[in-house]
């Protein structure tokens, strides 16, 4: 079976380094996946998240772009209800002018952080999430100039004017997501490493009810993203992945870090029981271990899924490890000669 891969990257700041260090870090980590061959590289969108380096991915992704030259980049994703589809058709046209054919725009309806930055982004407007849909079909006849007849906006234009769009896709941890992307002709991507259940039933949904749209690709692309941690050995994987059993923890806990802790400090942290648990559960939706294994169970995750594309997440706290896992993983899958 071939399948592509790519990358999502939530830009940690590690702890004992700063933010600019996290998109410093990121920067190399793009040309890095570019030069291995990796399909795409997208960036999240998180808020009032002190252990995240940046909130706001379209300004992300034009410094990604601008330090590359064939990877595509894009949204994982925005968060479409807190803005004017005007305004992200705007961005993200600017951006498709600079790197054409190389933008992804990646949509979301999640609020992407907790409820006070919600009512933050939000501020004296009214949000009804179940506009969405529309907002989705909006965007789309902005980026393509082909508002329907007797919009309220048919004559607005999204500056720049341009003879290419960025590639629209949907995407969720849930199935409602999954049935927008089909009724509207978008790409679809699956939250996989979120550990909702039901993934396989979304994207097989979304295949098997796809609807091409005029202005779309005229035939369904589904993708999932997963973590997957790679070293050497088997020990060494587990060791780094403690970093991001830590972190994880924490966010399910209601403790959040200020930062992706260093080995030593997962290591030596005084875990309960009950924290054990919970680190054991996670760790049954995760992929750790050798080049060998990691090639065998993104194989077998994309088999259930039925996709041909994969985005790898890898909070690893040491950056050289975390492109080491990156390399380790496009040799196993015969993409580059180079390690």
């Amino acid at each position: 079976m071939t399948i592509k891969l790519g990358v999502l990257d939530q830009v940690y700041v590690s702890e004992n380094r700063t933010a600019s260090d996290g998109l410093h870090e990121s920067t190399r980590l793009i040309q890095a996946v570019e030069a291995l061959g990796y399909s795409r590289f997208w960036v999240s969108e998180h808020h009032s998240m002190r252990a995240l380096a940046f909130s706001s991915p379209e300004v992300l992704i034009a410094h990604l772009a601008a330090a590359t030259s064939t990877i595509r980049v894009g949204s994982g994703g925005v968060m479409l209800p807190h803005y004017s589809a005007y305004k992200v058709a705007e961005n993200f046209r600017l951006l498709e002018a600079l790197h054409p054919g190389r933008i992804d725009l990646g949509l979301g309806r999640a609020p992407g952080g907790m409820p006070l930055a919600t009512r933050a982004l939000q501020q004296d407007k009214y949000v009804d999430v179940h506009k969405y849909p529309q907002q989705v079909l909006d965007l789309i006849g902005y980026l393509h100039d082909a508002l329907p007849e007797g919009h309220p906006f048919e004559k607005l234009v999204a500056s720049p004017v341009i003879s290419t769009a960025p590639d629209v896709w949907l995407l969720g941890s849930s199935g409602d997501s999954a049935r927008f992307a089909a009724e509207l002709g978008t790409g679809y991507g699956f939250a996989e490493f979120f550990g909702t259940p039901g993934g396989e039933d979304a994207v097989r949904h979304y295949r098997e009810n796809f609807k091409p749209a005029a202005l779309l690709e005229p035939r369904p692309r589904s993708l999932i993203a997963t973590l997957a941690i790679c070293a050497e050995t088997e020990e060494e994987a587990n060791r780094l992945a403690t970093s991001s059993d830590l972190l994880f923890l924490a966010i399910r806990t209601g403790r959040e870090l200020p930062s992706l802790p260093s080995v030593e400090t997962a290591m030596n942290y005084p875990y309960t029981e009950v924290d054990l648990y919970y680190i054991r559960q996670s760790r049954e939706r995760r992929i750790i271990g050798t080049p060998e294994r990691v090639k065998e169970q993104l194989l077998k995750l994309a088999a259930e899924y039925g996709i041909e594309e994969l985005l790898i997440n890898t909070p690893i706290h040491d950056p050289s490890a975390r492109v080491r896992s990156y390399e380790l993983i496009a040799k196993a899958f015969g993409m580059t000669e180079r390690v």
